[in-house]
């Protein structure tokens, strides 16, 4: 008996670890499988959501590939999946939503070979703005997803069909793709969890390219826990895979008391329904509760957008809009009537940019990036809405480029910042439309975004109305049991006392390598510092009491406690000039730490400041008496 022979079950979980759960108990992946086959059945002939479905035999043939195996041996076994079909899987037919386009590949992309190994099944391709070049869902001859929540709005795009399919509990998990937000926008305007991950962290090997520099492969969930669990199976890049956006993983975790950055001037687009949403996301933001079940305090800290935005109109006002050329650099110039009018007039404006504009276009984001790179000193997570309005097809009809432009707004800029981000779901309006919100981190936060993501989905008490056709249910506490660990850089906790502090002349040096702050305070009172003569640019050393010396002497020195990841302690020692070292510090709490600390010999004929506390007391006292 093949599996679509099968009654269907009258209830299938709809999350990861709901699933594996149900498989423990006694569910058979195909009973999951001829549950899924009986909606199909049910589907209209009209549903835009999907592109291309498996056939009973591909599944089948996926299903015998699990004999023998069980959740104890794969971490995804039994776990249907769907992908955007600018995906590659070997067989299946890539269209990227342009049939004149679509070719049969070799090769399954890296993703999905990974996802298949650790015993997910996929069960189909789904539906997206034409070659990814959209974050409203409409711009496809397979027709237009609707939100899951609203037949008159749009999904959200370009990775429509895969946040669909996951509103609609058809499969506990898909694959998107994320260049300007298609990873993000489609989860808020769905109600599910949009992570996209740092780019250059997940393989994009085997994906049609949007903008090759930038792009991401995204995932769609109902839960951050599962998102994570699936992360955990993709993570990585394909041995010797180019990469254009180096980077280290960050922390596992968000320090324990939270700065969390926000618009100072929220664009909402006349929108009063999602501002005043935002203000109750802010809210829920002040209220959380770690995993361990402690409160987590938050403070918000008003953010200027301006170079973000800034940073955002490079994406398709600058040469960026080149990379979309050149992924289908032939196809255009031989057949341009195939593509939807408003992708071929995006990506034909390529030929308005000049390489002369590609390299003005770079010089003008690195200056930028420098610009923007201590924002991570201020805040430890911005928080942002995951789009300004929820637009109607209509009004994206009448206007389908400046709306586009507009739920770009809160998106756009990330990638290419090369920042982590991760949507959540966070309530609905008063007429039922689901809104969302955006963590967005440093590179290589993702794991600290998804234990921020289990926090707040958690603590969630929100009204759930309907989706259409499906009315899931809350998450139960299993499904947002804590996923196994992702990969997360080691780092060192590192203070600092003088030239290398907040706003000092070597601070830079520390923003480089991606140092986060993790407290101001005091060394123990029994430390001396001391002016050093003649460095550049001034700096001081620090002396520990010795047992002879008059307790008196001593004093608590203010400091800076930093994370660096070990991989950058080396290049960061090779700065620290003599009489400097790193040794270890002991702080106001009794903890020690390494930081700073200063052999004897530099310390003859230094002046001994300690009387001021620190160094930034000092350089003021300098400063005033020159003035």
């Amino acid at each position: 008996m093949t599996f679509f022979d099968l009654p269907s079950p009258a209830t299938v979980p709809h999350t990861i670890a709901g699933l594996l759960a149900a498989y423990r108990e006694g569910l058979t992946p195909a009973a999951v499988l001829a549950h899924l086959w009986h909606r199909w059945q049910a589907l209209p002939a009209s549903d835009a959501a999907w592109i291309a479905r498996a056939t009973a035999a591909q599944l089948q043939t996926q299903l015998d590939a699990l004999a023998g195996q069980s959740p104890d041996t794969l971490p995804l076994y039994g776990v249907p999946f769907a992908v955007k079909d600018n995906i590659d899987v070997a067989g299946w037919p890539t269209t990227a939503a342009c049939p004149a386009f679509a070719y049969k590949p070799d090769e399954t992309a890296e993703v999905v070979q990974r996802l298949q190994r650790a015993g997910a099944i996929l069960v189909g391709k789904t539906n997206l703005d034409q070659f990814a070049t959209g974050l409203v869902g409409v711009r496809s001859p397979y027709g237009a997803p609707r939100s899951s929540f609203s037949a008159a709005h749009v999904s959200g795009g370009s990775s429509s069909g895969s946040a669909v399919v996951v509103a609609r509990g058809e499969v506990p998990f898909a694959l998107g793709t994320d260049t300007a937000g298609s990873g993000r926008v489609p989860a808020g305007f769905n109600n599910v969890v949009g992570l996209k991950p740092t780019p250059g962290r997940v393989s994009t090997h085997g994906v049609l390219p949007a903008c090759r520099s930038l792009d991401c492969v995204s995932v769609f969930a109902l839960t951050a826990a599962d998102a994570a669990r699936v992360l955990a199976q993709i993570d990585g890049l394909r041995p010797g895979e180019p990469c254009f956006n180096p980077h280290a993983p960050g922390p596992a975790r968000l320090p324990r008391s939270l700065r969390v950055g926000i618009p100072a001037v929220p664009v909402f687009d006349g929108d009063a329904a999602y501002a005043k949403a935002f203000e109750a996301a802010r809210g829920h933001c002040e209220t959380l509760v770690t995993t361990e079940g402690a409160a987590w305090p938050a403070q918000m800290v008003p953010v200027d957008m301006a170079p973000l935005f800034e940073v955002a109109r490079l994406l398709y006002d600058g040469p960026w809009v080149a990379e979309r050329h050149a992924a289908i650099d032939a196809f255009i110039r031989t057949q341009p009537d195939a593509l939807h009018p408003t992708v071929r007039e995006i990506i034909a404006s390529a030929s308005n940019h000049s390489a002369v504009d590609a390299f003005r276009g770079l010089y003008r984001l690195r200056e930028l990036a420098t610009q923007l790179a201590p924002l991570w000193q201020q805040i430890d997570v911005l928080m942002v809405p995951t789009a300004p309005t929820h637009p109607t097809v209509a009004s994206v009809e009448a206007e389908p480029v400046a709306r586009n432009a507009l739920l770009g707004t809160y998106t756009n800029f990330v990638n290419l910042l090369g920042w982590s981000a991760l949507a959540m779901p966070a309530g609905f309006t008063a007429e039922g439309l689901p809104f969302g919100v955006t963590f967005i981190g440093p590179p290589g936060a993702d794991a600290a975004l998804l234990d921020l993501g289990l926090a707040w989905q958690r603590n969630w008490q929100a009204r759930q109305p309907a989706a259409l056709g499906c009315a899931l249910p809350p998450p139960a506490p299993s499904d947002l049991a804590e996923p196994p660990p992702l990969r997360a850089e080691p780092t060192l906790a590192l203070a600092v006392v003088g030239a290398h502090l907040s706003g000092m002349p070597l601070h830079s040096q520390l923003v480089e390598r991606h140092a986060r702050l993790l407290a101001t305070t005091q060394t123990a009172p029994h430390y001396r510092l001391f002016a050093l003569p003649g460095t550049v640019p001034p700096k001081p050393g620090l002396a520990r009491l010795s047992p002879d010396d008059d307790p008196a002497l001593g004093h608590a020195i203010a400091l800076e406690v930093y994370a660096v990841p070990q991989s950058a302690i080396g290049s960061f020692l090779a700065l620290i000039p003599p009489p400097l070292g790193l040794g270890s510090v002991e702080l106001a709490d009794g903890s020690w730490v390494k930081g700073f600390i200063c052999e004897p010999a530099g310390l003859a004929g230094a002046e001994d400041i300690s009387h001021f506390g620190g160094w930034r007391a000092y350089i003021r006292h300098r400063q005033e008496q020159t003035a």
